[in-house]
């Protein structure tokens, strides 16, 4: 039996930025032959093996590992054995990976699998939690977090500097005045006069967080006051600026550890700080 189910589409990442490919696959007996990209593939593979030849040896990728090829490399692709493989991948471009690293070499990640925690849960969260999510924020985050795990996992270090803590006090306060409307990483170069990538990795040092992730943590505190005072829950992901239900309650879930629903019959909303 030789089948494919094959699903492709093309998401806009940030204004400055090209859309990228992102893809849903599974094979049964089918293969790639020989090919090359001219991106980074980011796969995560969800089920069975997936095989394929990578600079002139075999490797295999198991449900829960990552597949992280450098641009331009020949590879193909087959299955294991005859329950095939499915997995779910993104198509970076190295100009994505620039703009982060900020002219550095391209992280190349030795023999393109990887068990790395923190470069599986960086990919994953590129590959499927970003994936028809509307706010390019959401990609501008997950780029930063895979670009810097690429290249930790290539046993690159990092320049340390002093934060401009000046800036991150700026781009802080923006955020609090666009927890509705959002704000992005280009918003926040102009508002701080600091380049977009250096605040970033500032931001995370003085304050523990991306700015994108301490933009979602203020539309779900404000959120919660919107459910306290009776707010419906989707009038609730609405006024707290979340482009729809479903984006608001992944988000919550991420930051609470509960649904929405769950928590309102917790009784935790009853719960105030004073």
């Amino acid at each position: 039996m030789n089948s494919a189910a094959h699903s492709s589409n093309r998401s806009q990442s940030v204004a400055s930025f090209e859309p990228i490919e992102r893809v849903t696959n599974r094979l049964v007996g089918a293969a790639f032959s020989p090919h090359r990209h001219d991106t980074y593939t980011v796969a995560v593979t969800i089920a069975g093996v997936q095989t394929f030849n990578y600079r002139r040896e075999i490797r295999h990728s198991l449900p829960g590992q990552v597949l992280i090829l450098h641009p331009d490399e020949l590879h193909d692709g087959h299955c294991h054995d005859d329950a095939g493989f499915s997995y779910r991948a993104a198509y970076v471009p190295p100009t994505h990976v620039q703009a982060v690293l900020g002219g550095a070499k391209l992280p190349f990640v030795a023999n393109g699998v990887s068990t790395d925690p923190a470069l599986i849960a960086a990919a994953f969260n590129l590959v499927v939690d970003c994936a028809g999510v509307a706010d390019p924020g959401a990609y501008e985050d997950a780029l930063y977090d895979l670009a810097n795990a690429m290249n930790t996992a290539a046993g690159k270090a990092t320049a340390v500097r002093i934060a401009d803590r000046t800036a991150v006090t700026k781009a802080r306060e923006f955020l609090e005045t666009a927890v509705v409307c959002g704000a992005r990483l280009d918003q926040l170069e102009q508002v701080t006069g600091c380049d977009r990538w250096q605040l970033s990795r500032d931001f995370r040092a003085l304050l523990g967080t991306s700015p994108y992730r301490y933009l979602q943590y203020r539309r779900v505190d404000l959120a919660k006051r919107l459910l306290r005072e009776g707010a419906t829950l989707a009038d609730a992901a609405h006024g707290a600026g979340f482009a729809d239900q479903s984006h608001f309650g992944r988000t919550f879930r991420k930051t609470v550890g509960l649904t929405p629903k769950e928590w309102l019959r917790s009784g935790l909303f009853r719960t105030i700080i004073l």
